[in-house]
């Protein structure tokens, strides 16, 4: 039986990757996001990261301390297939997920219309994904080999 990791950030990317939670009924799947105050026992999440956000001064101390874990985290869990609404946190398990030649799936937010995500854009530009999708057909100009196929709510 594959297994998934599913992960993202806190908040509405959080929200939103729990729409692909019926992927339990047919796979292995595990859960990943940032731990803050309102989510500590939610019974979906098996892993916590440090919440990061680029604004903060220790945001790259962060960074490389949730690299670290999402690394203990996957030799542990041993994905098959990785798949991440964003953002700055989930960056190190697609690099990863890239080295130890997994699936990786990026699914830009619904959230953005018009303009695309930095980590999207990142994510992208390195090659990380091995599929991307967008929510919204108007952000193919930013990422023209995605597939759009609406969104997932």
């Amino acid at each position: 039986m594959k297994k998934i990791c599913l992960i993202s950030s806190s908040g509405g990317h959080y929200e939103e990757l729990m729409m692909l939670k019926p992927l339990k009924k047919k796979y292995s799947v595990f859960v990943v996001t940032e731990k803050i105050k309102y989510n500590n026992n939610d019974p979906r999440i098996d892993y916590y990261l440090y919440q990061t956000n680029r604004k903060e001064i220790l945001w790259l101390f962060k960074f490389i301390i949730n690299f670290v874990k999402s690394f203990f985290i996957f030799l542990k869990e041993k994905p098959d297939v990785i798949i991440s609404t964003g953002v700055l946190s989930t960056i190190p398990m697609f690099f990863i997920g890239h080295i130890f030649k997994k699936k990786n799936i990026y699914i830009e937010s619904i959230a953005n219309v018009y303009r695309p995500t930095k980590t999207g854009r990142f994510i992208y530009k390195m090659g990380l994904a091995d599929r991307f999708y967008v929510q919204w057909e108007s952000l193919l100009k930013y990422y023209p080999t995605a597939i759009y196929e609406g969104g997932i709510y």
